[in-house]
């Protein structure tokens, strides 16, 4: 299953829970979601990053992509890249579990880090924010704590230890062993916030990493032999860091198909199985997609459709926790009761149909809640005809 980029946030809906919507209004900035794949991608690998190569630069943490012509991720190794302004920082892009496959969520550049699915990529990006840098008057500050710079050449510079209690290398969201963190308010308002996509030296980047066999998991199996660069597509200059230690690896049976013909291998996922387990309980279904930023032209009324989204999404973050619990407990319960198999299948199945009644209810209001935001407003002198 291939998904086109400029996937929106809508579509994202349908796919998660099976209805179709209409299209998105033009002018719209959604997260895209480039392609989704019916297996997880492998463990981030361990490898040290390469020193900054000048002033402004900011980390870009590595990654696994998707090829669908070879049917294999690839890793796109960690770079440093300039911004496209000054004041923008990095979101990095992230893979989650959809309910039905593995989706991407691309990265994007924005005065605030939005949410990027409580992946620990290290070096400042460990699982929510950034505390590899700051700007201050369009100067960009290193913590030389997570960054790798030369301090001769580059003066601002700061020393803040982090103290992070994330160390695993999972490098997706939700699904069967995946990470369970949600957006915060905070994280939820940054992706709402004017952003720009990758720049086209990431663009180049990728295409580099793509048209390198060594860097497809089916290859290095986790462990990429170029994991960093100095700058994007610099594949070969000096300064690229190989991989310390690779990262968990498990293709579905058969292989990911990468010495296949290219028709083959896109039919590889349908072929791979057993795919993830189903969504079951609220911590295992991704964040919601983000509704889009009122722009009515309005301040007042853009303030009150703002306001009428977060309070919705309170609303539902207390549902998800109100049956995460509910489901808890009773998971301890037929654990004490020593319960057999069937007993707890039949729980089990129980709960996915509470989870899924509930996520798809929760599509509903936000789809109902969008269509009521992009009515006209009313004029605000009824029955007086506009000055000509």
């Amino acid at each position: 299953m291939r998904i086109a980029r400029g996937f929106c946030w809508i579509s994202a809906l349908a796919l998660f829970f099976g209805f179709t919507t209409a299209a998105m209004p033009a002018g719209r900035t959604p997260t895209q979601v480039a392609v989704s794949v019916s297996f997880g991608p492998p463990e981030l690998p361990v490898y040290e990053q390469p020193l900054c190569p000048g002033d402004g630069y900011i980390w870009t943490p590595g990654y696994w992509a998707w090829d669908p012509d070879a049917g294999d991720y690839f890793w796109v190794p960690g770079t440093w890249v300039l911004p496209p302004q000054p004041g923008y920082l990095w979101t990095p892009g992230y893979w989650a579990w959809n309910g039905t496959a593995f989706a991407f969520y691309e990265g994007y550049w924005g005065p605030v880090v939005g949410f990027y699915g409580g992946i620990n990529y290290g070096f400042g990006y460990f699982g929510h924010g950034y505390e590899g840098g700051r700007w201050e008057h369009n100067n960009f500050y290193y913590n030389r704590s997570v960054n790798n710079v030369n301090i001769t050449q580059i003066h601002n510079v700061y020393n803040t230890t982090i103290v992070h209690n994330n160390p695993t290398r999972v490098s997706y969201n939700g699904g069967n062993g995946g990470i369970s963190a949600r957006a915060t308010s905070e994280e939820l308002a940054a992706a709402r916030e004017r952003h720009v996509g990758p720049v086209s030296q990431q663009m180049q980047h990728v295409e580099a990493a793509r048209a390198d066999q060594s860097l497809r998991a089916s290859h290095n199996h986790g462990k990429p032999p170029i994991a960093a660069t100095p700058r994007p597509a610099a594949l070969s200059e000096h300064g690229v860091v190989a991989a310390r230690e690779a990262g968990k690896y498990n293709p579905p049976p058969g292989g990911n198909g990468n010495h296949g013909s290219p028709s083959r291998a896109s039919n590889r996922l349908n072929e791979a199985s057993p795919a993830p387990k189903a969504v079951i309980h609220p911590n295992d279904a991704p964040p919601h997609p983000n509704l889009p930023a009122p722009n009515t032209g309005n301040p007042k009324l853009d303030q009150k459709y703002q306001q009428q989204q977060e309070k919705l999404r309170a609303k539902q973050e207390q549902e998800h926790q109100k049956l995460q619990q509910k489901q808890d407990q009773e998971h301890q319960k037929l654990m004490k009761q020593q319960a057999d198999e069937a007993r707890k299948q039949q729980m089990e199945q129980r709960h996915q149909q509470q989870t899924q009644q509930m996520e798809q209810k929760h599509a509903q209001q936000l789809q109902k809640l969008q269509r009521h935001q992009q009515q006209p407003a009313p004029h605000p002198n009824p029955g007086k005809p506009p000055h000509s």
